[in-house]
């Protein structure tokens, strides 16, 4: 394998809180070995168009508490054409680019692999979604962050609730994962959370509302967005027309979830893997995603990692159930 002199660092897909901790440790990670580092702005649509410019120490001062990320983040229809990719290789070697940190989600990991099979360049992928739902780490980049960012919103709307004796149907990102939506339902004191890993039974979710506390003044139900019963709106309508006694709103959360500043959990994680990235560069490694599984580096192929086999523990949902009376 040809030595690797000058890495490429770029941020892809849905932006996410410590994004920015993890350009930085890899930045700093290749400057620590003495390696030449660039970035790639606008992942692989700044690829193709040759958005690159060397970065150093200074590049990434400072930027460890931002949300967001410094190099910016698109997506790119041109990538997913042989064409595009060949033009992207072409930028890369123009740029002296001969391996790349790719830092992102499913989306990121999905063009990373093919582009790591077509042309001879090691790429290591960095977790970067607030969904967490890639195997091959506990956690993602930005989820902790998110789900803190949830609770806290849920807890305001709480006041609310409770002051006008209302239901609340809140809704969260998480369109094929319903992670966010199940913890922070547990941690926010849900009464019933949809999510789209467990079939939706409205009939059971009535059940439970109608098993509560009769002299409980506010009820929050957490739904992950596009679940199979609908979106909140839906679910709220149709909780209207059957308990119209209940002062029913919706409350939809939306992008606050990505923004603010990471948690010190998302910046410690950011900066281990980034580090790990590098070094994992250095070793010989390629077309894998780095992430931390019980505690230790972990190192899974991208065809494996992005497979959304995320299995919802039962025992979570128990918990709901048990804590919701």
């Amino acid at each position: 394998m040809a030595e690797i002199k000058k890495i490429g660092v770029f941020t892809s897909g849905g932006d996410a809180p410590g994004m920015n901790a993890a350009i930085r440790a890899v930045v700093r990670s290749a400057l620590y070995y003495n390696l030449q580092v660039a970035g790639i702005r606008r992942g692989y649509e700044g690829m193709i168009s040759g958005d690159i410019f060397n970065m150093d120490r200074k590049s990434v001062a400072n930027i460890i508490q931002r949300g967001g990320t410094i190099l910016k983040t698109a997506r790119s229809d041109q990538f997913r054409t042989p064409e595009g990719r060949k033009i992207a290789y072409e930028q890369l070697k123009a740029n002296g680019i001969d391996a790349l940190v790719a830092i992102g989600g499913d989306g990121t990991f999905t063009g990373a692999r093919i582009f790591g099979h077509e042309y001879d360049i090691p790429v290591l992928g960095l977790p970067g979604t607030i969904d967490n739902d890639l195997l091959g780490t506990d956690f993602t980049i930005g989820y902790d962050t998110a789900i803190n960012t949830v609770v806290d919103a849920v807890d305001k709307i709480r006041d609310t609730a409770e002051s006008h004796d209302r239901l609340f149907i809140v809704e969260v990102m998480g369109r094929d994962c319903g992670l966010i939506a199940l913890r922070t339902g547990i941690a926010a004191g849900a009464e019933a959370i949809l999510i789209p890993e467990s079939k939706t039974d409205l009939n059971a979710l009535y059940e439970r509302l109608e098993k509560g506390r009769k002299d409980k003044s506010s009820k929050i139900v957490m739904v992950a967005e596009s679940g199979e019963a609908g979106d909140a709106f839906e679910i709220g309508r149709q909780i209207k027309e059957r308990y119209p006694q209940y002062d029913t709103r919706i409350s939809i959360l939306g992008h606050i979830q990505r923004g603010g500043r990471p948690s010190c959990m998302d910046r410690v994680l950011a900066s281990r893997i980034g580090v790990a990235a590098v070094e994992g560069l250095l070793a010989g490694r390629r077309n894998e995603m780095v992430g931390i599984i019980s505690n230790e580096l972990a190192y899974t192929p991208f065809e494996h990692a992005i497979k959304h086999n995320i299995e919802i523990n039962d025992n979570f949902l128990k918990i709901v159930e048990i804590l919701s009376l």
